[in-house]
C-alpha cells in the first residue's frame, strides 16, 4: 500500500515562499521507468487542477499560472516530491495535494491518471 504525506503547507503573505514536501511509503518505481509525480490542488468552490508533475525520466509539466514561480523536483533515495513555490500570489491559496502513478507515458497532469494520493496541505497567500 502506497501512503502519500504532504507538509510545507501553510500561511504566507503575497511575494513570498514555501516549499511542500511529500513523503511516499515506499518507491515509486513504475514499469519501464514510467512513473510520474504530482502536484495538484483545489480552492473553494474550484475545480481540482494540475500544478506541476514530473515523470521518472525528468521531464516535467507547470500549469500556465505558476510558471516561472514554482519548481517541482524529487529526491528518489529520500522517497519525496518537493514544490518550491516563490512569488506566491492570493489566488495560489488552495489545498495542495500530492499524487503518484506507476503509469505514465508523460508528465501529464491528468488526476484521473493517479492512483495515489495524499490527504492534502493547505496553503494560504494573504494580500
Amino acid at each position: 500500500q502506497v501512503r502519500l504525506v504532504e507538509s510545507g503547507g501553510g500561511s504566507v503573505q503575497a511575494g513570498g515562499s514555501l516549499r511542500l514536501s511529500c513523503t511516499a511509503s515506499v518507491y515509486i518505481y513504475g514499469t519501464y521507468n514510467r512513473d510520474c509525480m504530482g502536484w495538484f490542488r483545489q480552492a473553494p468552490g474550484k475545480e481540482r487542477e494540475g500544478v506541476a508533475v514530473i515523470h521518472s525520466d525528468g521531464s516535467t509539466s507547470y500549469a500556465d499560472s505558476v510558471k516561472g514561480r514554482f519548481t517541482v523536483s524529487k529526491d528518489n533515495a529520500k522517497k519525496t516530491l518537493y514544490l518550491q513555490m516563490n512569488s506566491l500570489k492570493p489566488e495560489d491559496s488552495a489545498m495542495y495535494y500530492c499524487a503518484a502513478t506507476r503509469f505514465c507515458v508523460r508528465a501529464t497532469m491528468a488526476w484521473g491518471q493517479y492512483n495515489y494520493r495524499g490527504q492534502g496541505t493547505q496553503v494560504t497567500v494573504s494580500s
